[in-house]
């Protein structure tokens, strides 16, 4: 617990030769793990968590013959490094830690540190299965072999570790059932067997561990009910099943533990009535998790008291409602979630005696009604309010401002109305708003604009004006900007592209913006997702949009998803509205569509290879669609209706394998539609209506009796028609003759022209003559 500041573990430490305890953990030493052979009584060696490593042996760990407790853990040893024979050669070993030494584990059945107590080879990744060798350590106590790729079953043989207390098995890839011999293991107090691939039903001797006070068994593939048995675990006081697929009314065996204090039974497939009987012997439960268990159904009459006092509770998912849960005795209460979970009732009376000491607090999806102000009065800790999707209405109280501590808002989804408080510019610590779908009126407070911390901003569909205060620049640190579907009368903002660099989403969609875009907004480089749609945006597309780095090499490391909240964006492609919650970080679309934009569609964009989604309908685009539309690999939906573009549809598109969705509808487009891939399931003709010169199917127009004979053309080059060709040919020759008259008129009318070109002519003539007679006379001389 000092910081040395990475020197080398002095050597002097050798010369101590009477030493017997040598602590240097969390010191910070760097550099090679010294040769200390000579420290023969030394019993307890503590190197730990410093940045040390061993550069070419540990056989001197075998000299250490009096050593009883050892701790690497840290330190790079590496797979190379024989590290089994040295400690397996020291017989009073009682403590052996080498968790995150890469190191490997050998196959080998003689073991000589028979006195070993504990053993933590934690976090190695040495991926092999459980060795056999383990079976032999009859006297230990605790086992840490989490997180090392371990693979196959866990071995029977585990049932002579007679002594053990805690074995800790998480967070491996184990498959199979659990072996029923585990119940015969009568001194455990711990077992983790979490995070594997473990199957089938969990053994009923699992009952028969009465000293067991923590079992973790989460995120595995269990199956079936829960044994009866479980009701023996007196001295149980942590219970994780969640994450498998257990079934049945598991309640009814839990029902008896006393002693009980954390469950977690989320995410099963839980069914049947759970009822107050279940929960009458619970008297020390604090934290209860029960969600996404959607067939369990709640049957507690409202005037039920529980018996305990959570101070965790999560019933996500479940079937509780229709009236909220009687948790009014839980007045230590620090995290309630209740998302989706059926209750159609306004807020009891008695939130506000449960509410002061809330943290974290997620009634979202469901249809309580009642007053803003009932829930948060009290509480002056909150972090997480989420009451996204429910029914509440009014105006959002001004004391909300009081809650200092608030990191995330989600009042999405409701009724509420008036305007903006001013005053939550004082919540200095919030990273997400999210306002989204309610009728909020007025202007964006500027006072907004001091939430430097703020990552998502969410304003979409409510009835915001004006203009976009100039203030919000100074939200440096955002990446979701949503101001979409409101009133807002403006241009677009410069300063967006200038000084919110680290935004990934930006949707202004469906306001009255007016004025050209921004060529500041292609400073944006993670920008993934711009939406100008449906306003009044006039100009043309910036050439510099191939500065979009977000829509050329994604890297997904995508928007703010912290404390629960979940982001979201609507978004208007393949012809519906879709939103976006989980997947948003795939979302990759340009869409600006029904705008006054005109001029063409510029080359650059085929360079942004990784959209999704382009939209570029109903403005007022012309020229051709960019031969190279087929380099964007990664499209899947293509809107370019509703403009002026002529030409043909370019060979190249015929390339897009994930364009499942295409609009060129009402052009002046002419010529074949391609074929193969993606177009051959294209078979909507008014995808192509409005374009009287295309032909090929799905359109009835036949090319050849439309009297376009198009020739075929390799890597994507088209050509002209053979009547294109012909007027060509004939404007060419026309064109000569006019040339050739407009000559001979020039010198019939200009006699200083003719004079010059006369003799211009007889100088050529004289000159060729002269030629030709040298040649001939050099040549008669040659042949004499």
């Amino acid at each position: 617990m000092n910081n040395f500041s990475g020197q080398n573990i002095p050597e002097f430490l050798r010369s101590f030769k009477y030493l017997e305890y040598l602590n240097l953990s969390y010191s910070g030493f760097s550099g090679a793990v010294p040769h200390l052979g000579n420290l023969s009584r030394l019993q307890n060696l503590y190197l730990n968590d410093n940045d040390l490593m061993v550069k070419n042996d540990l056989g001197w760990v075998s000299l250490l013959s009096s050593l009883k407790h050892l701790d690497f853990s840290g330190i790079t040893i590496g797979n190379h490094i024989d590290w089994f024979h040295p400690a397996n050669m020291l017989p009073s070993l009682l403590t052996l830690n080498l968790a995150m030494c890469d190191i490997h584990i050998p196959a080998t059945k003689l073991i000589n540190f028979t006195s070993l107590n504990s053993l933590d080879l934690s976090s190695n990744g040495i991926n092999s299965t459980i060795p056999v060798w383990l079976s032999n350590l009859t006297g230990l106590v605790h086992l840490n072999l989490r997180n090392n790729s371990f693979h196959g079953g866990i071995p029977d043989s585990i049932r002579t570790l007679n002594s053990i207390s805690s074995i800790d098995l998480s967070w491996n890839q184990l498959s199979g059932p659990v072996p029923p011999s585990l119940g015969g293991l009568s001194s455990l107090k711990l077992l983790d067997l979490s995070v594997n691939q473990l199957s089938g039903s969990i053994p009923g001797s699992i009952g028969l561990l009465t000293r067991l006070q923590y079992l973790f068994l989460q995120y595995n593939e269990f199956s079936g009910n829960i044994p009866t048995s479980f009701g023996q675990l007196s001295n149980l006081h942590s219970l994780f099943l969640d994450g498998n697929e257990l079934t049945g009314n598991i309640l009814a065996s839990l029902g008896q533990l006393s002693n009980l204090q954390t469950l977690f039974l989320d995410g099963n497939l839980l069914s049947g009535v759970v009822s107050e009987i279940h929960f009458t012997k619970l008297y020390n439960l604090t934290i209860l998790g029960l969600s996404g268990n959607s067939l369990m159904t709640f049957n507690v009459s409202p005037h039920w008291i529980p018996p305990f006092q959570l101070k965790y509770f999560d019933a996500s998912s479940c079937n509780i409602g229709p009236q909220f849960p009687n948790i009014q005795t839980s007045t230590a209460l620090g995290f309630l979630y209740l998302r989706n979970s059926g209750i159609r009732d306004t807020i009891p009376e008695w939130f506000q005696n449960i509410s002061s000491h809330l943290q974290r607090l997620d009634l979202s999806n469901n249809q309580i009604h009642g007053d803003l102000a009932q829930i948060i009065a009290n509480n002056t800790g909150l972090e997480v309010v989420n009451l996204g999707n429910n029914r509440f209405n009014g105006s959002i109280p001004a004391h909300l401002c009081e809650q200092l501590s608030l990191k995330v808002m989600d009042l999405s989804n409701n009724n509420l109305s008036g305007v903006l408080p001013m005053c939550l510019g004082n919540l200095i610590q919030l990273e997400a708003i999210d306002l989204t779908n309610n009728t909020i009126t007025g202007d964006i407070p500027s006072s907004l604009g001091s939430l430097s911390q703020l990552r998502s901003l969410h304003l979409h569909n409510n009835k915001f004006q004006g203009n976009i205060p100039l203030a919000l620049h100074n939200l440096i640190g955002l990446e979701t900007l949503d101001l979409g579907n409101n009133l807002l009368t403006c241009n677009i903002p410069s300063w967006i592209g200038k000084r919110l660099s680290k935004l990934r989403i930006l949707n202004l969609q469906s306001n009255k913006l007016k004025g050209k875009i921004p060529t500041e907004l292609c400073q944006i480089n993670h920008l993934q997702h711009l939406n100008l749609a449906n306003n009044s945006i006039t100009g043309n597309i910036p050439h510099c949009f191939c500065n979009l780095t977000g829509m050329i090499m994604s890297d997904f490391n995508f928007t703010y998803d912290g404390y629960g909240y979940e982001e979201n964006v609507e978004a208007y492609i393949k012809g519906i509205q879709l939103k976006y919650t989980k997947t948003t970080r795939f979302l990759i679309s340009l869409d600006l569509s029904n705008n006054k934009i005109d001029g063409e569609i510029p080359d650059v964009l085929t360079k942004l290879i990784s959209l999704k989604n382009l939209n570029l309908s109903r403005n007022m685009l012309s020229g051709h669609i960019p031969k190279n539309i087929g380099n964007i690999k990664s499209i899947e939906s293509l809107d370019l209706s509703t403009n002026k573009l002529s030409g043909q549809i370019p060979p190249s598109m015929g390339s897009l394998i994930f364009l499942s969705y295409l609009n060129l509808s009402f052009n002046k487009l002419f010529g074949p539609i391609p074929v193969g891939n993606q177009f051959n399931t294209f078979n909507d003709p008014t995808i192509y209506e409005g374009n009287n010169r295309l032909c090929g199917k799905p359109l009835p127009r036949n090319c050849k009796e439309s009297n376009l004979l198009y020739t075929h053309v390799g890597d994507g080059e088209s050509k002209d028609s053979s009547h294109g060709l012909s007027w060509f040919y004939t404007g060419m020759v026309s064109g000569f003759v006019i040339g050739f008259i407009g000559f001979i008129g020039s010198l019939r009318f200009v006699r200083i022209w003719r004079i010059i070109y006369f003799e211009m002519l007889e100088n050529v003539c004289r000159w060729l003559t002269i030629s030709i007679l040298v040649t001939l006379s050099r040549t008669k001389r040659k042949s004499f």
